[in-house]
């Protein structure tokens, strides 16, 4: 009896952690009182290829609206994003950094962007290595939720966010500027050799649908602003997010885009909807 007992425990954990571990960018998402399912899909901001699979669409025609990260087509996003570039208190990239860094730092971007770092000694360290993200692709770089986004407006539908524009931009007030100044300065040390290697793997990885490998990467990130910071970056983020996702979900079929990092791990949003009561499906 003992012996069936710790068979049929095996057994169901087993099942549990495949289907948490499934390799899908794509969830179903139904039950607990949706008259409609909706659909959950981890997307990546950048990237050479953002051609959507069938599967992909066919979710976006059957559901009513799309739910990104951000509300994408609000007019003033791109005002009130700037607005909350800059650090707070007076602190500068100067500050933050020896002498010697600081002028590795601006030939870098005198290098890269064609801007030297007292232009934009205060802006958040963070912002100016997103701006260097395109520079790490070998290819000219598209992304996924402006497709998603195109099917959206050719069928009409509302582009809404799950989270203001304050509230993501803050995320980067919660993580320490010398720890943003920092990883700026081995960026432009290493002349982006460290980072490309980085998004060259995340995008191999994407590619496979592996999301618990993807998460696993943030975790192990030699860069500290997704592995020191994975609890502001990710998981608190994701917790908040469930009660949004409850709402909006009951109220209207939503496919819902969200960086693909955010779907796997204990704290990712899939397990998350799950304790809420969902049931979440990969869609093969």
């Amino acid at each position: 009896m003992k012996k069936a007992t710790i068979l049929l425990l095996a057994l169901l954990t087993g099942m549990a952690n495949a289907q948490t571990n499934e390799n899908s960018l794509l969830w179903k998402i139904s039950g607990n009182g949706l008259t409609k399912p909706s659909y959950l899909f981890g997307t990546i901001h950048i990237t050479c290829d953002a051609s959507l699979s069938d599967k992909v669409k066919k979710a976006m025609d059957t559901t009513e609206q799309l739910c990104l990260e951000l509300d994408m087509d609000d007019p003033n996003m791109q005002n009130e994003m700037i607005s909350k570039m800059m650090m707070k208190d007076g602190v500068t990239m100067k500050s933050l950094a020896s002498t010697e860094d600081f002028k590795i730092v601006d030939e870098f971007l005198k290098a890269q962007l064609g801007y030297p770092a007292e232009v934009l000694n205060s802006f958040k360290p963070f912002m100016i290595s997103a701006m260097l993200y395109p520079k790490m692709l070998a290819c000219e770089m598209q992304s996924v939720e402006a497709e998603l986004m195109k099917i959206s407006q050719a069928q009409n539908e509302e582009v809404i966010g799950l989270e203001s524009i304050a509230e993501q931009m803050e995320v980067f007030d919660k993580i320490s500027y010398q720890d943003q100044m920092d990883e700026l300065v081995k960026t432009a040390k290493s002349n982006l050799k460290r980072d490309t290697e980085e998004m060259t793997e995340m995008l191999a990885l994407y590619k496979s649908e592996n999301i618990e490998a993807m998460f696993d990467f943030t975790a192990k990130s030699e860069n500290v602003m997704t592995s020191k910071y994975s609890d502001v970056m990710l998981s608190n983020r994701n917790n908040n997010w469930i009660s949004r996702i409850d709402k909006i979900a009951k109220s209207k079929s939503t496919f819902f885009g969200v960086g693909a990092a955010h779907l796997g791990g204990e704290q990712g949003v899939i397990v998350l909807l799950r304790k809420a009561g969902f049931k979440v499906e990969a869609v093969n």
